[in-house]
């Protein structure tokens, strides 16, 4: 395996763990208003409070590490999705002040304009993130100088549309089944009954979009055509999907979870198989497609930041484990909570 094949894989790990910790971050805030009252949304708010903004940090790290490794996809997407990008920092901006505004005032509309602040912000950033993926599964229109030459509604076809509609519903799921362990009482009762509704949606979503995949984007399906083996990948993504009603029905969200993680990163490695060796994919013209070597640094420049990623990877592994073993259980209010 090539420097570059590792660093194809390192960037897809890092968007991946940050796809599946801010994930439930998002689907938790999607589902706030669902929470009824005060005590209720407080809960709802402190069960992701210790960790949400060290999962953001994956997201800068994903970043970081796809503008070391890979300068010119970087400088393609981020000025190609300009817009959508800047749209998404804002909606990240506001759940960050939503999550700390909130209880900073007993005043009920106070409250209630950062709730919703909250939920619209966890929503769109859902929404822009799927969006953004299935542009980058169906392939965009590069000219000659690797200029993504759509605009901002260009991006808004109905393949990534419909990605981005799979993809707020898993988030939502996941978020749900999240709450289903960090919680109680009625609030978990009201998150169990929401992850049937949610898991019927992302059903019917998940088949559609693989349907329209397989019709008429060939091109993420060929890989697993011409090396049979790779179908094992497809398989375990339908059990962790099949899995995760599965355990719920048997009173063990925990491991519901899990799956709902393990159906996320699947779910990429899908698309990151379908795409490799390619980054940016140019449709009409593949020919003009960024990938893993055209779009790569130097070679001693791949080598030194491994390096430094061997060395900084445990640190954040090791700080994202401590947090979460010294936070688990279920939540509880206390003084110092939102």
């Amino acid at each position: 395996m090539s420097l570059n094949d590792i660093w194809f894989v390192l960037v897809g790990v890092l968007l991946a763990g940050y796809a599946v910790l801010d994930g439930f971050d998002l689907g938790v805030g999607m589902l706030h208003l669902v929470a009824r009252g005060d005590e209720e949304r407080r809960l709802s708010l402190n069960s992701i409070g210790p960790v949400w903004d060290g999962n953001e940090v994956w997201l800068v790290v994903g970043g970081g590490a796809l503008f070391a490794a890979f300068p010119e996809a970087y400088a393609t997407v981020f000025s190609g999705f300009y817009t959508a990008f800047m749209l998404l920092l804002m909606t990240l901006i506001f759940r960050g002040v939503a999550i700390e505004f909130r209880s900073k005032r007993p005043s009920p509309t106070w409250r209630s304009f950062w709730d919703t602040a909250f939920a619209a912000g966890s929503f769109g950033a859902a929404l822009l993130i799927g969006v953004a993926f299935g542009n980058l599964a169906a392939g965009v229109p590069l000219d000659e100088h690797r200029n993504i030459t759509l605009s901002f509604t260009g991006l808004l076809a109905p393949y990534p549309l419909l990605v981005g509609l799979s993809v707020v519903t898993l988030l939502a799921l996941h978020g749900a089944i999240y709450l289903v362990v960090k919680t109680e009482g009625a609030l978990q009762a009201r998150m169990q009954a929401a992850t049937d509704r949610l898991m019927i949606a992302f059903i019917l979503l998940y088949v559609a979009t693989t349907l329209v995949t397989l019709l008429h984007h060939e091109h993420l399906a060929a890989p697993f055509r011409e090396h049979p083996a790779l179908g094992l990948l497809p398989l375990a993504a339908l059990l962790a999907v099949a899995n995760i009603p599965r355990e719920i029905h048997h009173g063990r969200p925990l491991r519901a979870f899990l799956s709902s993680g393990a159906t996320i990163v699947l779910l990429m490695a899908l698309v990151a198989i379908g795409l490799y060796p390619n980054l940016v994919l140019s449709d009409p013209h593949p020919e003009l497609s960024l990938d893993i070597h055209n779009a790569a640094s130097s070679p001693a420049t791949l080598r030194v930041m491994l390096i430094i990623a061997a060395i900084g990877m445990p640190l954040v592994l090791g700080y994202t484990a401590v947090v979460y073993w010294i936070f688990r259980g279920k939540t509880r209010l206390g003084p110092h909570s939102y």
